[in-house]
């Protein structure tokens, strides 16, 4: 099977994750798929194929040297984002792109324009996979499993590229943050690992955001409106206050590059009750933690000037910046950078502004940076795949297997 036609056939898969299950996998559609993925590595013949009754699926491509060589391992997610559908994909290629706007669907007028998004150019004359503009096209993370498994499909018909034991793992529920949490690290027994969820070519990562989640729930007094005075406490309007006393230019839309956020990601209310979700993200650890506390601080706050405990506060931290494991072996990412140059791509060292299974999988551990997937405009009906980044992302993990020797 080709890299481009494996990838489309995982497309067909509907595996959104889901926050509210309380299961792992958190839908039945990513154990469906592990389940497809099980039986195509057994029939290209790989071995210590495993799939747990957690949806979490490990491989190996044998050692073809005696040299000791370190294992080393590959990772990618199943789950696609809950942000949008990715039920009944329909995937087209845009030959050749010309550089003009894409029309997804046009009695809608769903159209995918480098007006809006500019990085299109940056891919004119190279095909390029589009979705029908009704759904996400699943590139984040299917195109990172697709280059994976045909990366040891190559290396396994390529003898003659000799590599040390190759590992590869597939775990469910990474978009909903919780894909590293029962990875089994010992079981995969590598040395260091890539996650291939990366997007633009040549993106190359090994720090990210410190994440926490807020959830404020504000309890109000309903009384009839006629005889409410000095007896009402409306929550919306005790929500309004919170928000309000957040910095207002600390959002998502408002920031870039290492600046960090409060993020008002949910909210529902009624008088009586009123509840506030946030995510909060620094790539800084200190910011991170004074972020934290402005949040505290906030419901004090409201508390003392209602004179009661009408907010109360979950926090919780998610996950945080992988930087601090990876330093200490830089090798890992100087292989990662040989790997791309020898695959003909430029290494783009960036931030995340956002999260990575590395990110926990390092601190369980296993050092693991975050490399390219090729994909763009993730978690929505714009979301495109140029198909040379699929391609040289493919042969970047072939390289960096085949440089793993030397």
């Amino acid at each position: 099977m080709e890299l481009l036609e494996r990838f489309l056939k995982y497309t067909s898969f509907d595996t959104q994750s889901s926050e509210e299950s309380g299961v792992t996998p958190s839908t039945p559609g990513q154990m469906v798929f592990a389940k497809y993925l099980k039986e195509e590595l057994e029939t290209l013949g790989f071995e210590e194929i495993e799939l747990d009754e957690n949806g979490y699926l490990y491989a190996t491509l044998p050692a073809n040297t005696d040299k000791p060589v370190p294992t080393i391992g590959f990772i990618a997610h199943m789950d696609t984002s809950p942000d949008m559908s990715g039920k009944n994909v329909r995937p087209r290629i845009v030959e050749k792109y010309d550089g003009s706007d894409i029309v997804l669907d046009a009695a809608e007028g769903i159209v995918l324009s480098p007006s809006r998004f500019p990085e299109l150019l940056d891919h004119i004359g190279e095909d390029i996979v589009v979705t029908d503009g009704h759904t996400l096209l699943g590139a984040d993370d299917k195109a990172g499993i697709a280059e994976i498994v045909s990366a040891m499909v190559y290396l396994k018909e390529h003898p003659e590229i000799k590599h040390g034991k190759i590992r590869m793992g597939f775990n469910p529920d990474e978009e909903i943050g919780l894909g590293a949490h029962k990875f089994d690290v010992e079981k995969f027994g590598c040395a260091w690992g890539y996650t291939m969820d990366g997007g633009e070519l040549g993106e190359l990562e090994f720090e990210n955001f410190n994440a926490a989640a807020a959830k404020i729930t504000i309890k109000g007094r309903n009384v009839h409106p006629g005889y409410a005075k000095n007896k009402m406490i409306n929550s919306m309007l005790v929500a309004g206050e919170f928000m309000s006393l957040l910095p207002a230019a600390e959002t998502p839309a408002h920031t870039e590059s290492y600046e960090g956020f409060y993020h008002l990601v949910g909210m529902s209310g009624e008088v009586e009750q009123s509840t506030l979700s946030y995510i909060i993200r620094d790539h800084d650890r200190q910011k991170f933690e004074a972020r934290k506390e402005k949040v505290q601080q906030v419901v004090a706050f409201i508390n003392q000037q209602y004179g009661e405990e009408i907010a109360t506060l979950e926090l919780r931290d998610q996950y945080y910046n992988m930087r601090e494991k990876i330093e200490p072996v830089m090798h890992v990412i100087d292989l990662a950078k040989a790997g791309m140059k020898a695959a003909g791509v430029e290494p783009k060292v960036k931030a995340i502004r956002g999260g990575t299974d590395g990110a926990q999988l390092s601190f369980k551990g296993l050092p693991c940076p975050n490399i390219f997937a090729g994909g763009l405009n993730f978690h929505g009906r714009f979301e495109f795949l140029p198909i040379p980044n699929l391609e040289k992302a493919m042969m970047t993990v072939v390289k960096i297997v085949e440089l793993s020797v030397k």
